[in-house]
């Protein structure tokens, strides 16, 4: 989506105040993600989306132990003295930032999954435009003017808004707390967000109509706002009823000091506990474009801006968990955090990291696989300051994932939504099927020779019984080309590339199956 288009787009619903707790709240209009969730069965679940702005850096998120000293020769300057990485339970290869101790604490109760090396292929390293490829599901090289909820909404919500709130959909179906409407909600003809006035300062309605305007183009548009206003005050008027139903229960939530996630998350908890039917609920929080002083120049490198950031999201993940547990909806809601991309391997002179490409995701909540998936980020000997984390798991899978596991999406409409097939992932407990029955990494292999390479190399992988994609990446993280993507029966398999047209240098593989992401290194020598 195009930079003035996104402008023009995002403020063609209402915006009018609302503040809870000194937040003010934005209601999306309805969302393919709701419709899912509408189905029986799954009425009840709630998805939480936490956009982490800026580019978090994944290497100092999720750090790989089993590569510490390349790590130190890649950014000595900003990378976690080895001993003070947080552990994880049943792994001695990958750890935590120590201001993460909250959310070490989830992972090992099996509260917590850690996507590794997320991202898409081709990064694009534009915060605007990156962000937009999250928003929408687009590739790199193409611009949707729909989000990838909104394309959705416009085959199963005709005339929209006309007919809403009605008796059966009477609440907001999806709440941002923040100022602007997504670009996810975006349709054919219209951005189908809307905001919400302040509860304590509402309207009087008329029989839900609206006052006459002129038989002219500009009237037809005046209708519009005004109806779309009255839809604000009427969510505003449920949204408030369900804010004084409940209070927060848990303890845990920061009483000093600035932790804004921790503040927006105790209103989603609030308004979930109190009967609000709201599916989808976005917050946020910024900072994270860590080009310099990342981290602390005298306090230690476990100190610092970044250091900061990541204890409030462990903080407030944590309160929030123990507040939904305490008043008897843990089980409902699944929680998940995504920035725009990751940072550099190497870092730079000024204490900091640039725009990368891939970092982690955190899933998290009762219903979750609770583990690692996808192997630690792969660190060459010598890095580049261009060098990238390639991609190991596309962002998409993971939405395929949540709107069929968590919201019983069909495959036909999974194709409507995200525009093309994404392998589904095992991270959320769909049913009786445990993590170890599903990520059982029984005499896997993945390893190419000779290696370095001249004009060909042969790879080696162990099939599953499964559709397997191998992509091939350049040392940057863009993606040069597929070199499978077809079934492959459980057993070893081995594929000859033909290398000699790509020039000395770095490169990835990429082993996707759905169950497994696994990265090897290849090197070109002449």
């Amino acid at each position: 989506m195009k930079r003035k288009e996104f402008i023009g787009k995002t403020i063609a619903g209402g915006v009018l105040p609302l503040v809870i707790n000194g937040f003010s709240l934005q209601a999306f209009a309805e969302s393919p993600l709701i419709s899912f969730l509408n189905k029986a069965g799954n009425e009840d679940r709630v998805l939480v989306l936490i956009q982490l702005n800026g580019g978090n850096d994944g290497l100092n998120t999720v750090i790989p132990l089993d590569q510490y000293s390349k790590l130190m020769a890649a950014r000595g300057n900003i990378a976690i003295t080895e001993s003070k990485v947080l552990s994880l339970t049943g792994t001695n290869a990958t750890g935590l930032h120590p201001g993460m101790t909250d959310m070490r604490a989830l992972y090992n109760n099996g509260y917590v999954s850690i996507l590794q090396n997320v991202g898409y292929p081709n990064q694009d390293y534009s915060h605007f435009r990156s962000t937009d490829i999250w928003l929408t599901a687009s590739d790199a090289d193409k611009y949707e003017d729909t989000g990838w909820m909104g394309r959705y909404l416009d085959t199963k919500f005709p005339g929209f808004p006309t007919g809403y709130p009605s008796a059966t959909q009477p609440d907001p179906p999806a709440i941002q707390i923040g100022a602007l409407i997504s670009p996810a909600l975006q349709g054919s003809a219209m951005s189908l967000g809307m905001s919400i006035t302040d509860p304590t300062n509402f309207y009087n309605f008329v029989n839900g109509t609206v006052d006459p305007a002129p038989n002219t183009p500009f009237g037809h548009e005046l209708t519009f706002v005004r109806l779309v206003a009255q839809q604000t005050q009427q969510y505003s008027t449920t949204i408030k009823a369900a804010a004084d139903k409940a209070t927060n229960k848990s303890t845990l939530y920061p009483t000093t000091g600035s932790n804004t996630l921790a503040d927006q998350l105790k209103i989603v908890a609030r308004l979930v506990a109190g009967g609000l039917k709201t599916k989808v609920y976005m917050v946020s929080m910024g900072g994270f474009d860590t080009h310099s002083a990342q981290v602390s120049a005298t306090g230690g490198t476990e100190t610092g801006a970044h250091a900061t950031l990541l204890n409030k999201i462990s903080v407030a993940v944590n309160a929030f968990q123990d507040d939904l547990k305490i008043l008897g909806v843990e089980d409902r809601v699944l929680g998940m955090t995504f920035s725009e991309f990751g940072r550099r391997i190497k870092s730079n002179d000024s204490l900091g990291t640039d725009h990368g490409a891939a970092a982690p995701m955190f899933i998290f909540g009762k219903k979750v696989n609770g583990g690692i998936y996808g192997a630690n980020a792969v660190i060459p000997d010598n890095p580049s300051p261009g060098d990238n984390i390639p991609m190991g798991t596309d962002f998409r899978s993971v939405y395929a994932t949540v709107l069929k596991n968590w919201f019983g999406v069909s495959d036909q409409e999974l194709n409507t939504v995200m525009l093309n097939n994404y392998p589904i992932l095992p991270f959320i407990n769909a049913g009786s099927t445990s993590l170890s029955d599903q990520t059982e990494k029984t005499n896997l292999h993945l390893s190419n020779y000779p290696n370095p390479a001249n004009t060909y190399t042969r790879l080696l992988f162990t099939g599953i019984g499964s559709q397997t994609q191998i992509m091939l990446f350049d040392a940057k993280g863009s993606a040069l080309m597929e070199l499978a993507n077809d079934y492959y029966a459980s057993g070893n398999h081995e594929l000859f590339i033909d290398t000699s047209i790509l020039p000395s240098g770095l490169y990835y593989y990429r082993l996707n199956n759905g169950v497994h992401q696994q990265t090897g290194k290849l090197v070109i020598e002449r």
